[in-house]
Parts: structure tokens; sequence; C-alpha cells
């Protein structure tokens, strides 16, 4: 219960910053109101206790505690920075509204659920997900329209003193470069706006280049453009035997599932496309979007240059992308095939998961089904001693374990080993591959938790979000 009231005092300081700030007014605004329903359930618990799920309310209330201090740090950007710099900097955060708004709205479920509480209507409107994702879209252009209007103003003042004050020519060019910049970034649709849908054959341009940069038994990707976005469009090898009405029909229940996991670090998915429905041999394409620096595994195969800023970032948005998807459903969803390949990265490093897309349809689409979970160095040592152990969140947890660990060193996790030597490292010595001993030691003691060999003693997802700590903005 000690937790309680430094919550509610965090809670308060949101209050206070989120009416300083001068940039994304509406989306801090928004955020406030949120916090403040979500009050409602916190001050019920110091009231009446812990109810019948004591651990569960009290993991909960410690991740939103986090929430809230992660919260308070992005806002806190706003009023800090320069002028300047703080209005370049409030939109590029936008997506960090995002992803607080669905961790805030994770907790105020969670604590009903296991307080058996009757949400309040103000609640009730902050929490329900058609209405929150609408009011978060008239926010987010709002907002937009706001700072461009701002951009303009201030791309014109600075302008005006390139001719009086020459000592700050370059300088201030630079400034005036950097807010066209961000003005043409404002003036661009939003990837989010596209809804998941059956994409007409017309609508797609692929052929350049005419040859795909990723080819498998299975289907070929090819880079291509959709809605002036750049996309990669996987195209299927075996299609003939495929029915058409249940390639749509399974397409049509997955589009519900799919639109849970928006989310800035989920790979986003555009849609299906039937190219030449009509003759013998139909062509089947999944449109999704294009990372440029493709998998995380190339990245840190590639000579990029990765400080421990940089890795920290790219780690909580693997954390991010893992999260969204485990508090998905009513019946947390795990992924089943985690890797350092599943996740992608684009130009911005952005870390985005995938890999589970549509998988029905996907599936459905394929002459065989792949019924591997995960290669054998991500597998948990509860794995590797029974094949018939089930796959849980648990086990997710520690195949990202792994993943980390790759993002901590860039090597490949045991390189070389044969089945029997990763099972007698793994389960026998309970060995763990070290870590570099400059990794910040709070990355460290999440890696290692991570990977521990009691199962139990893995942390959630939502925990993971503590790597937001040792991200330097």
């Amino acid at each position: 219960m000690d937790i309680i009231d430094p919550i509610l005092g965090i809670a308060e300081k949101l209050y206070s910053l989120c009416g300083e700030v001068k940039a994304n007014k509406k989306r801090c605004q928004r955020l406030a109101q949120r916090i403040k329903a979500l009050e409602e359930l916190v001050r019920a618990v110091k009231v009446k206790g812990l109810g019948q799920k004591p651990t569960l309310v009290k993991n909960v209330l410690c991740e939103l505690k986090l929430t809230l201090e992660n919260a308070q740090d992005v806002v806190k950007k706003y009023s800090c920075a320069s002028y300047l710099k703080r209005i370049l900097k409030a939109y590029d955060q936008g997506d960090d509204f995002v992803s607080l708004n669905e961790r805030l709205n994770d907790a105020a479920q969670a604590l009903s659920l296991a307080l058996q509480l009757d949400q309040s209507d103000e609640l009730l409107q902050e929490s329900r997900e058609t209405t929150r994702w609408r009011e978060d879209e008239a926010d987010r252009e709002s907002d937009r329209l706001e700072l461009q209007k701002l951009l303009l103003s201030l791309a014109e003042d600075t302008k005006e003193s390139v001719d009086t004050v020459h000592e700050k020519v370059d300088s201030t060019e630079k400034d005036v470069k950097d807010i066209k910049a961000m003005l043409e970034t404002l003036m661009k649709p939003s990837i989010f706006h596209q809804d998941i849908r059956e994409i007409k054959p017309e609508e797609l341009i692929y052929d350049v280049p005419k040859e795909p940069f990723i080819k498998n038994d299975n289907s070929e990707i090819f880079k291509g453009e959709y809605n002036k976005f750049t996309v990669a469009i996987k195209r299927y090898a075996y299609s003939r035997s495929t029915s058409l009405s249940q390639v749509r029909s399974i397409f049509k229940k997955e589009v519900d599932t799919m639109k849970r996991f928006e989310s800035p670090n989920i790979l986003r998915m555009f849609g299906i496309c039937i190219q030449e429905e009509i003759g013998p041999n139909p062509n089947y394409l999944i449109v999704m979007e294009f990372c440029e620096k493709g998998s995380l595994r190339e990245v840190l195969d590639s000579q990029r240059k990765l400080p421990w800023d940089r890795k920290a970032r790219i780690s909580l948005d693997a954390a991010q992308g893992l999260y969204r998807l485990h508090q998905s459903e009513e019946k947390f969803k795990v992924h089943g095939c985690i890797n350092s390949s599943k996740f992608l990265v684009d130009a911005g490093y952005r870390v985005k998961l995938g890999g589970f897309e549509l998988a029905k349809t996907e599936t459905s689409l394929k002459r065989t089904n792949d019924s591997s979970r995960s290669s054998l160095c991500y597998s948990s040592p509860q794995q590797l001693e029974s094949i018939n152990h089930k796959y849980n969140k648990e086990c997710e947890m520690y195949s990202f374990g792994i993943v980390l660990w790759e993002i901590a060193t860039r090597k490949i996790p045991f390189r070389g080993c044969s089945h029997k030597e990763v099972y007698q490292r793994v389960c026998k010595d309970k060995h763990t591959e070290p870590l570099p001993e400059d990794c910040p030691k709070q990355l460290g003691e999440l890696i290692n938790d991570c990977r521990s060999y009691d199962s139990f003693q893995r942390p959630t997802a939502g925990v993971l979000r503590q790597i937001h700590l040792l991200y330097v903005y």
C-alpha cells in the first residue's frame, strides 16, 4: 500500500505539467483526463484494500507507477527545452502518447477486473477502445494543425532575422531548414490513418525493383508503393489450390484482431490484395509496412555504430511491441516465435515487432504449415527439457531475453553449438552467455532476469518498460 501515495503524487505533478506545455496540448490534456479517471480506481484501492488478488493488484500498481513516471518524462520535455527545440521535438514524440494511453487503459482494465469494481461513467468513457482511438486521432490532427501554424509563423520570424543578425546566419538558416523539414513531415499523411482492408490491384505499385529483395520457398517480398507509402509486398509462390472465399473469410475475421495490435512498435499491416482473381492462377499478396534497415539481426550484423543509448532505445521499442501483443486480448496472446529476425528496424531506428501478421490468412496461402515455434537457441529451459511443455508468456520472455542479449553484445547466441551442447549449457549448467563489461547495470539486470532458469523469476513485458529509464532523449 506504500506505493499508492507516490502514484497519487506523480499524478498531481502531471496535471500541472500538462497545463504548462506549449505543443501537443490536446494530447497532453487527454492524457491528464485519463490519469484523472484512473486516479479514482487507485483511491478505491487505498480505501478498500487489495481485494482477493493482492499480488496482481500490487503488480499493476507497480507498473502504473512506472507508466506515470514515463509520462512525466515525456511531458516534461515540452517545458524544459528551448522554444524552437520544444516545437521540433513535440511532433516527433507524438507516438509516445499512443503507448502511454494504451498502458493507462490496460492498468484501468486490470485494476477493475482484479478488484471487481464497477467503473464510473467517466472511466468507462476514457477506456472504451473505439472511443479512445477516435479521440486520439482527433487530438493528433488538432495538434498537427496547431503545430504547423506555429512552425510557419516561427519560420517567417526566423527568416527575417537572417537580414538583421549576420553573425547568426549559419545557425539561423539551419533552424529554417529544420522547420521546413518538420513542416514536410507534418504535411504527409499518417501511416496510422490507413485501414486494414482488401486492396485493389491498381492501388499497388511494385515493379521497382523487378526482383524481390527476399525470396524463399513459400513467398517473395518486393518493395512497392501503396497510397504514397513505401511498403513491403509479400507474394505467395504456391496458391493454386487456395480457395478465394476461404481467404476472404479468414481475412475479415483477422482484421478485427489485427486492429487491437495497432502500435508504433508493431509492424503495420495494410491488408491483402488478390491479383487476377478470375484467372486460373490468382496472386495473393499481403501488404505491410516497409522497414528500410531490415531486420534487427541485420542491423546488429552491420557496421553501424550503436552506442548504449541507442541500444537502450532499441530494447525499449522491442519491449513495447511485445507488451502491446501480450495485452491485446483478455486471454494474453503470445507471438510464438520471438527472435531477432522478427523485429524490423525503420529508417529512424524505430523497432517494430513483426512475423505474426495475419497469421491464419498467411497459413491458408502456404502449401505447408511450419509449426516450429522458434529456433533452438531461443528455446526456454522448460522447452528444451520437454517437447510437451506448453508454450506460454514465460517461454516468450526467455526468448526475448536472448534478443536483448543480442542487442547488448551484437553476437549470435550459442553460435556453433550443437543441440546437445545448448541443452547441456542451459538445462544442466544453467549457464547464461556473458554481457559486455560496460553494459548499463539496470539493463543487464533486466536481461538476466528474462533469461532466468526459473520461469517465475522472469518479468512481464510491462516490467520491461523500465528500460525507458536508460534512454537519453
